[in-house]
């Protein structure tokens, strides 16, 4: 059997993605969002919590994918080293998983990120402004709650 059809491997694929593209996403608006709170934090050093709070949202995405690639790789047995035979269908349905939650934490992470280093941005002249900042960027969580969602909803109906 080709490998690209073998359910073991699109399954630990769909983990890989969950975790990874999820991760590029929350990695990259981290660093967006640190990059511009350390030009804050030179001028007034007393902004640190407040800059701390919007860089900490991009990273929740890595950690909804980090969720996703570890249940899948718990429910294949792969952590407990009895691995299950994965149908192909199971496989892909596993992929997609992977996937959406993946694709939609990279996207979701780096456009919350730009929210945020505008939020940066409003703090350094208007800290009082801080919670409204928080709630721009927490609308664009929202995105990847719903991938997580859904993505949670596929691997609950996988049967192996």
């Amino acid at each position: 059997m080709p490998i690209l059809a073998d359910g073991n491997f699109l399954a630990i694929l769909g983990a890989a993605c969950a975790v990874t593209l999820a991760g590029f996403g929350s990695a990259k608006g981290v660093g967006m969002v640190g990059a511009a709170a350390s030009g804050v934090i030179s001028e007034d050093s007393s902004k640190f919590s407040q800059t701390l709070i919007l860089q900490a949202l991009p990273a929740t995405q890595g950690v909804y994918g980090l969720l996703i690639g570890f249940l899948i790789v718990m429910k294949t047995g792969l952590l407990n080293g009895a691995m299950a035979t994965i149908s192909t269908t199971a496989g892909l349905q596993f992929l997609c998983a992977g996937l959406i939650m993946g694709g939609a934490g990279w996207m979701s992470a780096v456009h919350q990120a730009r929210v945020c280093v505008g939020g940066i941005n409003c703090v350094a002249k208007k800290p009082e402004e801080l919670v409204k900042c928080v709630v721009y960027g927490v609308m664009v969580e929202t995105y990847a709650v719903l991938a997580l969602l859904l993505a949670f909803l596929i691997y609950n109906g996988i049967a192996i």
